[in-house]
């Protein structure tokens, strides 16, 4: 029986992962990353935690968010913790409210949470459509909004980084997170001009093929094709889009608002990605 095929860090690779960031930059800052308890969350949590912020994360699997906890206390980190469903704009709120009350407020949010699945979209059912946009879409506003009106009625200042993916030539085999992720890009640009004034900036960044353990959820002859979705012919990986947020979020993107930072090895420019596998229809 062949070994099954594993994707992404190992908890001892994140703590290794070099960065370019100094070790106290995110010292007495709060930070959120929604999705928290695998993936490309986990590494970005993971890489605040490094820099010296007290980290909250959420997600929908309690079993998930406890089994990240041992990382970041390897790290040293001040970690909280809260399964719930960004779906929920009252859980949302609830959030907010619960990382204000344990650590005075926020500082930087970052909008990871999210999902999709495989699948031609002329096959699509209501409720998988519909569960991909609530999640994706909706539910990245219901973050948005909640933290923006805090930190409005607070008169201090936040950073939104939004997590959406590379649709700049559109994403057959997963058109409906193409769809919402979007829809997340053109709300961000729109709010970074109406939250300027409040001192809120905006931004996303915009992964390619970077190697998480989601890669999993894909069929094996639609993962083979991730490396081939670049010029540089290779996946990325999470510390790729860590990193991305990092720059955002910190002083480095302070005149930096209602921009798409995209991680994607050239993808935008040429590739060739088929989640579900490459159709007989585009074989060579």
């Amino acid at each position: 029986m062949s070994e099954e095929k594993t994707f992404g860090f190992t908890d001892d690779e994140l703590i290794a992962q070099p960065t370019v960031f100094a070790p106290d930059l995110f010292k007495d800052k709060v930070v959120l990353v929604s999705g928290g308890g695998s993936g490309l969350g986990k590494a970005t949590a993971a890489l605040f935690a490094r820099l010296g912020a007290s980290v909250a994360i959420c997600g929908r699997n309690p079993d998930k968010l406890a089994a990240v906890k041992p990382l970041f206390e390897r790290i040293g980190a001040d970690l909280c913790t809260h399964a719930m469903t960004i779906r929920d704009p009252q859980a949302v709120s609830d959030l907010m409210d619960a990382v204000a009350d344990r650590h005075g407020g926020l500082d930087v949010l970052v909008n990871n949470a999210g999902g999709q699945f495989p699948q031609p979209a002329i096959d699509y059912s209501v409720k998988g459509w519909n569960a991909v946009i609530d999640t994706n879409l909706n539910g990245s506003w219901y973050m948005m909004q909640a933290a923006a009106q805090r930190w409005r009625d607070a008169e201090r200042p936040g950073c939104i980084v939004n997590i959406v993916a590379d649709i700049w030539r559109g994403m057959p085999g997963i058109a409906h997170t193409c769809a919402a992720r979007a829809g997340v890009v053109y709300l961000s640009k729109s709010v970074a001009v109406e939250w300027a004034p409040l001192n809120i900036r905006v931004n996303c960044v915009a992964p390619g093929c970077n190697e998480t353990e989601g890669f999993a959820v894909y069929p094996p002859e639609g993962s083979a094709t991730f490396k081939e979705s670049n010029p540089m012919r290779h996946v990325g990986d999470a510390q790729d889009i860590a990193e991305a947020c990092v720059y955002l979020a910190a002083p480095s993107g302070k005149f930096v608002t209602g921009e798409v930072l995209t991680v994607d090895g050239g993808q935008q420019l040429w590739g060739d990605s088929w989640p579900t596998g490459r159709p007989e229809y585009f074989k060579l």
